[in-house]
């Protein structure tokens, strides 16, 4: 940026969420009402890549500043930090584009992982949390398309059993 509201349309942030399952169910939380976007939906866990903590991670060669695999670390410390859980392996699930209300584009990288261990323990800028259905995540105030990926997860969990 160059100036206060002048965002420059090429930068975006980038954000990875992942769909935690377990048990058949699918853990949705709600958003603190004081977020600037999507306040007091429901919503996964994720969060923004943040150059100064990932650039913290061993590089891929001292010569060149690179990293590989930083969204899988960033989803699991995500995870960890917004709800508290440990996750497997996360699996891509699709990815989409928005604007928030002021004005930054989000490039958001949607994955699906099962719950490898924890409880459930809510940061602050979530209000509440539910292991849901499919059906039962209808009943919620989600983000528009969280419902449509949860789908997505549970089509693919349904063609491996």
């Amino acid at each position: 940026m160059t100036k206060k509201n002048s965002l420059d349309p090429r930068l975006h942030f980038v954000v990875a969420t992942a769909i935690v399952v377990k048990g058949g169910k699918f853990l949705i939380a709600k958003r603190a009402e004081w977020e600037k976007a999507f306040p007091n939906k429901w919503t996964v866990p994720g969060g923004k890549l943040v150059l100064h903590e990932y650039q913290k991670l061993p590089k891929t060669s001292p010569n060149h500043p690179q990293w590989y695999n930083v969204v899988d670390w960033v989803l699991r410390k995500e995870v960890k930090e917004e709800v508290g859980l440990q996750i497997h392996k996360p699996e891509y699930l699709c990815d989409l584009v928005f604007v928030r209300p002021d004005g930054y584009p989000v490039a958001t990288l949607s994955y699906w992982a099962k719950h490898k261990g924890g409880k459930v323990k809510l940061a602050n800028a979530l209000s509440a949390y539910a292991w849901v259905t499919l059906s039962e995540a209808k009943k919620y105030d989600l983000i528009d398309g969280i419902w449509d990926e949860l789908r997505m997860v549970d089509k693919i969990l349904k063609k491996k059993r």
